[in-house]
């Protein structure tokens, strides 16, 4: 069976066409009240727009500046010092030792290489006005050498007691074990790995940047009882 196509019809006689009129005029008529009320609430929500139009503006601005600010900060730390991967694994266990006193000072802090046998659990220990007492334990290994939950126990256990700091990290130019990483971020002991160390030393980020350390450590973060 051949589908049936449909026509419209046009009106017949005055009676429809009269019909016809009246249902175009209210047509026209609503579709006038339509536009209207579409003016009126988008007139009505312009402040709204301009609000959010302006606090995006704003908002890029001040991305726009931290990213420059960020990047001049990177540049004048290099110009400073900058410590490739290959100069690190190429370093003795105490040049590793001033290499990260070194990198702490390009950063700001100042820092003091203190590690020797019976150290503590500390090789370098810095001072910043605004975060407080650093303390560093460096363990610098083969490449590819790893880093376990026993370093973290001792920092943990020697980071305040001993050394009065605010914060505590370990650094390698190695890696950590699994549970050494989750062990130290349970516990407030912050770590530095092969790829966090190409970030602070060969790229130039603050250490401070890439640990999110506190703009002010909380005092006896560690039960600290040394000056």
């Amino acid at each position: 069976m051949a589908r049936r196509r449909f026509r419209v019809r046009r009106p017949r006689g005055t009676a429809e066409q009269i019909a016809a009129v009246a249902v175009a005029v209210a047509v026209a008529a609503w579709l006038m009240q339509a536009a209207v009320a579409v003016g009126r609430a988008v007139l009505g929500g312009w402040p709204v727009l301009a609000a959010l139009a302006m606090a995006g503006i704003v908002s890029g601005a001040v991305l726009g500046f931290r990213r420059a600010r960020a990047g001049r900060g990177r540049a004048q730390r290099l110009a400073r010092l900058r410590l490739t991967l290959a100069e690190i694994d190429a370093l003795s266990d105490q040049e590793f030792e001033f290499a990260l006193r070194d990198l702490l000072i390009r950063d700001g802090w100042s820092a003091r290489q203190v590690g020797q046998q019976g150290d503590q659990a500390a090789d370098v220990i810095g001072q910043d006005p605004q975060r407080g007492r650093i303390v560093l334990q460096a363990k610098h290994t083969k490449v590819g050498g790893k880093v376990g939950s026993q370093v973290m126990y001792q920092v943990k256990g020697t980071a305040g007691p001993a050394h009065g700091a605010d914060i505590a990290v370990v650094v390698t130019n190695g890696f950590f074990t699994r549970d050494a990483k989750a062990w130290g971020d349970k516990h407030q002991i912050h770590w530095v790995d092969r790829d966090r160390l190409r970030t602070w030393a060969e790229h130039g980020v603050a250490l401070g940047d890439l640990l999110r350390l506190p703009a002010r450590a909380p005092r006896r973060a560690f039960g600290r009882s040394a000056a």
